[in-house]
């Protein structure tokens, strides 16, 4: 936790020789620093009449604290932006939560509630007593079941006091647009404006992209230089804080990485291909992370690893493509070599095609679809 508020911690970055002066981050700064200063004062013990109100059930007049949806394009520093938000609150009544793993928990809490009268209601009573503040990484909404839920959700969050603060490349209004039976999605969508400040982040720079620009891409051999420089741009895209080498676990299943941080992924190409991998384990990881780095990337072929890894490793290049996830490689042999004989040739033609695109500038400036 952060001794300096979010606009102390901004200043205090300024001065370091990496980082540079972004007029959409300062405006972002300010907006976070109002909903920090709201948040010290809302958490204040109340006194007098106010405690006598809450002693019988009354809430005070108090008003509720207004959060912030800060949406833009992909590296507009928007993590950085939380972390810096996050980390500077002297509370642990706070959650920060990647949007898509936020909402497989409550779709799991409404299964253990089963029977149970307004079992919403019952979730948001409960994350209030726990939460003065929600956080939401990639606020995406894609699955008609959770725009269903986010109506009535967010309304007894917010009735009960919760703020909100989330980081989006939509702005609400564009939320689940064409979706099915998104009218009865806007309700949420007047929430988070009515509840929220809307702050655009696009005038900035490009920071993921200058980084990602720059990378090799698909670096081979796996010589020393492999590993420094997937270490490097790990680094470079991940931020400093909340960082991890315990096992990711998806359905029930542990699986081992190397480095993990807010949407960056550095992981071992027979941890993720090797094993009990399922479509599904590939699709949550394509949800959940816009960038992976993927080291030691062996030839395969019916004799080299058998075609069983040789078939999850496709699995996986598809569901990256198809979300836009960043992948970055060192591998054992060029690109053309990757796969050499078996039954899964004509796959990999088109698997080459798409690592190829991967490495494209316009493939990397695409937002990352969680």
């Amino acid at each position: 936790m952060s001794q300096l508020t979010p606009w102390q911690h901004y200043q205090q970055d300024l001065t370091r020789d990496d980082f540079s002066h972004d007029i959409a981050q300062e405006q972002a700064v300010k907006s976070l620093q109002r909903v920090y200063d709201e948040l010290i004062v809302a958490a204040k013990p109340v006194s007098g009449l106010n405690q006598l109100f809450a002693a019988v059930g009354i809430k005070s007049a108090s008003a509720p604290v207004k959060g912030l949806y800060l949406w833009g394009g992909v590296g507009r520093g928007k993590t950085y932006l939380m972390d810096t938000f996050f980390d500077a609150l002297p509370t642990e009544r706070k959650l920060r939560a990647h949007f898509h793993r936020f909402m497989h928990q409550i779709h799991h809490d409404l299964g253990e509630l089963k029977g149970v009268q307004d079992p919403l209601l019952t979730i948001a009573k409960k994350m209030a007593s726990q939460y003065q503040i929600i956080c939401f990484d990639e606020f995406f909404v894609s699955d008609i079941t959770d725009a269903m839920l986010l109506g009535t959700l967010f309304q007894a969050l917010f009735k009960e006091g919760v703020a909100l603060v989330a980081t989006s490349n939509i702005i609400p209004d564009e939320l689940y647009k064409n979706g099915l039976q998104r009218v009865r999605f806007l309700p949420a969508i007047a929430l988070i404006n009515q509840h929220c400040e809307v702050l655009n982040v696009d005038s900035g720079i490009d920071y993921r992209l200058r980084t990602l620009e720059q990378a090799e891409i698909y670096h081979y051999p796996l010589d020393e230089q492999a590993d420094i420089n997937l270490l490097h741009y790990f680094d470079q895209l991940a931020p400093e804080s909340d960082r991890f080498t315990t096992p990711i676990e998806i359905d029930g299943r542990a699986i081992r990485i190397r480095q993990q941080s807010q949407g960056v992924l550095l992981i071992d190409f027979r941890d993720l291909c090797d094993g009990p991998r399922s479509q599904r384990d590939y699709m949550e990881m394509a949800c959940f992370y816009h960038t992976v780095l993927l080291s030691g990337l062996e030839q395969m072929g019916a004799q080299q690893t058998g075609d069983d890894i040789a078939r999850r490793f496709l699995a996986m290049v598809d569901e990256f493509y198809e979300r836009n996830v960043k992948l970055i490689i060192s591998a054992q042999v060029e690109l053309e070599h990757i796969y050499t004989d078996g039954l899964l040739s004509f796959q990999f033609r088109r698997c080459r095609s798409r690592l190829i695109e991967m490495q494209s500038r316009e493939y990397l400036a695409l937002e990352h679809l969680p």
